[in-house]
């Protein structure tokens, strides 16, 4: 896993015209990149800060406890559109590559053309190849899925939270890392899943809003 993964020049240009400002960005590279709208802190979001300002209403599996985990990121913003604009946007997990730079070749297992709660898709992001199972599937409001290299077992649990805020939606995503990558990732760069969980909710933001 590198920066350059999530930072190269399709990044700015999709910030740009997601009217998130460019002033942001190096922000993202060196430490944190908050939602638009919001503040950018100049501090690093350390795994322990995330447990702190995590939410309390994610179903967590057996096993994907964030208080024992080797990882754990936790982001959150509000996008002035419907949740079930915001949602409708997730489950269409093939167009990601279109508005999120950190997805790359998703395909989704079967006949289905968006996510439903069985599905398997597999896709590259933070330059892993991967494969990722649905386990809670609640339209509208939840989606998680267990995340792995094929034919190993799950080591990331990655879970959405929408609820209404008036005529907005407020979207919470936390994840949970364990096993050795999750260890690596955290020794060697611990905010970086946190950073482009930011980038992932600041271009999702874009596309529900925007079209």
């Amino acid at each position: 896993m590198t920066e350059g993964d999530i930072t190269g020049p399709r990044t700015l240009a999709l910030l740009a015209i997601a009217g998130v400002a460019l002033a942001a960005f190096p922000a993202f590279s060196q430490g944190s990149m908050s939602p638009p709208g919001q503040p950018t802190p100049n501090d690093v979001k350390t795994m322990q800060f995330d447990l702190q300002h995590r939410s309390h209403e994610i179903h967590w599996p057996e096993g994907f406890n964030p208080e024992t985990a080797d990882l754990f990121s936790h982001n959150e913003t509000v996008i002035h559109a419907s949740c079930e604009r915001v949602w409708d946007n997730i489950v269409d997990a093939t167009e990601w590559p279109q508005w999120y730079p950190n997805s790359k070749d998703v395909r989704i297992i079967g006949d289905s053309p968006v996510l439903t709660r069985d599905s398997v898709f597999r896709w590259t992001t933070f330059g892993l190849k991967l494969e990722s199972r649905i386990h809670e599937f609640v339209p509208y409001t939840r989606i998680g899925w267990y995340g792995y290299v094929p034919g190993t077992l799950p080591s990331f649990y990655h879970t959405w939270y929408l609820a209404p805020a008036g005529n907005s939606c407020r979207v919470v995503m936390d994840e949970v890392g364990k096993g050795t990558d999750a260890v690596h990732l955290r020794e060697t760069d611990e905010s970086l899943m946190h950073r482009g969980h930011d980038l992932w909710l600041a271009t999702l933001k874009w596309v529900s809003e925007e079209h």
